[in-house]
């Protein structure tokens, strides 16, 4: 193994600075995301290997990152997905109990207008109705570092809904545009066939300089939702995150388990789809749990 991942390893057990000796839970509790979003497929599949693996699993349907992170920050569920700038955020700034099983793969930042839209860059939403995500996602919380970043005058008439009301509210007429974060393609938006994807590649230095390599540059391919050609955007990774005091037993065979079923959990086609371990490792300051180390020190050796 290669000197800067044994590095990284090293450091990872002395960053989560826990036992993980908190109380074995009789039903693991799996916090997954909105209906139609790719966190609620996963959550599904991820949730049928468990319990091939004799382990009580019960799936709860949320608005995704922000109320995962704080549902397992506060003992209402044991385990999550969330981005990364949301977990980060929640361990940096909030210092919330939680800790990483894995980093799982790239999320793309979505900026949806209808097909016949004038609108082709992300200036032309200034003063305009934008759908940022639900109260509690992980889009949100992107979306408005997007916006941010792009500085627009006048702001955006902000609007908080969830993927289906915000697809209903874009063919409405109620809003001009609207933020999703998730694989590509997301199969709620691909359903739609009359979409188009804002390019938002010129924003990622911007959001690099002031949050760090949380964001990354990555292209939607062509072919999705009916592009011709690849769509520059932010990128930004999914972790499957737990609380802190979850055991460390429970915490190895659930990380065990992800790799070892990762064909039959169909991640999204994105770069660390295939759950890589070498990918997975790289939580940023996001600290790996112990039982997680201790799955990756089995395979590292």
């Amino acid at each position: 193994m290669p000197i800067s991942r044994r590095a990284l390893l090293a450091a990872a057990v002395l960053a989560a600075g826990c036992s993980g000796g908190g109380a074995r839970p009789v039903e693991l509790r799996l916090a997954t995301g909105q209906v139609g979003g790719p966190y609620e497929g996963l959550g599904d599949r991820l949730a049928a290997e468990l319990r091939r693996e004799g382990m009580g699993v019960r799936v709860l349907r949320t608005a995704a990152s922000v109320e995962n992170l704080a549902m397992m920050a506060d003992g209402r569920a044991d385990v999550g997905f969330s981005l990364a700038d949301s977990a980060d955020d929640a361990v940096r700034v909030r210092r919330r109990p939680v800790s990483a099983l894995a980093r799982m793969y790239l999320n793309y930042v979505h900026l949806v207008v209808r097909q016949d839209s004038g609108v082709t860059e992300i200036g032309r939403l200034a003063g305009r109705a934008v759908a940022i995500g639900q109260h509690g996602s992980g889009t949100s919380v992107t979306a408005l570092r997007v916006l941010a970043a792009a500085r627009l005058d006048p702001a955006p008439q902000v609007v908080r809904l969830d993927l289906d009301g915000s697809v209903k509210a874009l063919r409405s007429g109620g809003v001009e545009a609207f933020f999703w974060s998730g694989g590509v393609p997301t199969p709620a938006l691909a359903a739609l066939g009359d979409i188009r994807l804002v390019p938002l590649d010129s924003l990622v230095p911007v959001l690099r300089r002031e949050f760090g390599p949380l964001y990354e540059d990555a292209s939607v391919p062509a072919g999705a939702y009916g592009a011709a050609a690849p769509v520059p955007t932010v990128g930004t990774p999914s972790y499957l995150m737990c609380r802190t005091t979850l055991p460390e037993d429970v915490a190895h065979t659930i990380t065990e388990t992800l790799f070892r079923a990762r064909d039959r959990l169909q991640a999204p086609t994105a770069p660390g789809g295939r759950l890589d371990e070498r990918y997975a490792i790289g939580t940023g300051v996001v600290p790996l749990h112990p039982g997680a180390i201790r799955y990756y020190r089995s395979v590292y050796g």
